[in-house]
């Protein structure tokens, strides 16, 4: 079973977001960028179940620009097997991606599909169930446990309430939660022998999807700065404070 995992190219989680002066933007110039958090632990997860002896081989394919190859050499560190590269020049909506997502899992031919749960950057949470559908491929999000038992996946995902358990047959996509395991670091050794994995380049003219956007960005704006707080004397002054400032209650 080949085990397919998506990884995005991302502002690093630690860097301090910024606006363009013109408001066209996030500045990515010169910005720490790294493998979206979510997406790891999908990466990880893969591993695992190779090594379990569940699968044969894990493919990591990430979509953008050239250095979204960094991103895919991340993946190959930690243990997976060849990448897959998809040249755009641009940010692309999650149908867009979900489009081009179904065009390599044509060429593949995988069971199982893991994805991060969302992007940190837009938080879309849109792919992986746009890419459930265009396939009629069954879907576990939110996943914090996958177990594969024959042709079915036992899924433990976050919910509102809190844990819901599905069993689901595969082929499957599914989301990954931060909660589902914690990612290894890449060796030294394995670095240097990602440098010498291969990676397949195609671009979305290649593979016939159109990802021009159909939504437009008018404008970035950062949120408005906080107010300060006050201090009250005490409960009746609050209640005052409550009733005529804010006028909540």
């Amino acid at each position: 079973m080949k085990v397919l995992v998506t990884v995005k190219r991302v502002i690093d989680y630690n860097v301090q977001i910024r606006v363009k002066a013109d408001g066209s933007g996030v500045e990515k110039e010169n910005v720490k960028m790294s493998m979206n958090p979510p997406d790891e632990n999908a990466v990880e997860e893969a591993l695992r179940i190779k090594e379990s002896g569940k699968a044969e081989e894990v493919i990591i394919v990430s979509i953008g620009e050239d250095k979204a190859q960094e991103t895919i050499r991340t993946g190959l560190a930690m243990g997976a097997d060849r990448g897959i590269h998809v040249k755009v020049s641009h940010d692309i909506e999650p149908l867009s991606v979900a489009k081009i997502l179904e065009k390599i899992v044509e060429k593949e031919q995988p069971k199982l599909i893991l994805m991060g749960k969302q992007a940190i950057d837009d938080d879309s949470n849109q792919t992986g169930q746009m890419l459930s559908a265009k396939l009629g491929w069954s879907q576990g999000t939110f996943a914090s446990k996958i177990e594969l038992e024959n042709d079915v996946a036992i899924i433990t995902r976050e919910i509102d309430e809190g844990l819901e358990t599905i069993k689901v047959p595969i082929p499957v996509v599914a989301t990954c939660d931060l909660r589902l395991n914690e990612p290894r670091y890449a060796s030294l050794p394995n670095i240097m022998k990602a440098k010498k994995k291969p990676i397949d380049t195609f671009t979305s003219e290649e593979l016939g999807v159109d990802v021009n956007p159909r939504m437009k960005q008018l404008k970035v704006t950062e949120p408005s700065k906080r107010e300060k707080g006050i201090m009250v004397k005490d409960v009746a002054e609050l209640v005052q404070k409550l009733k005529h400032e804010a006028k909540v209650i």
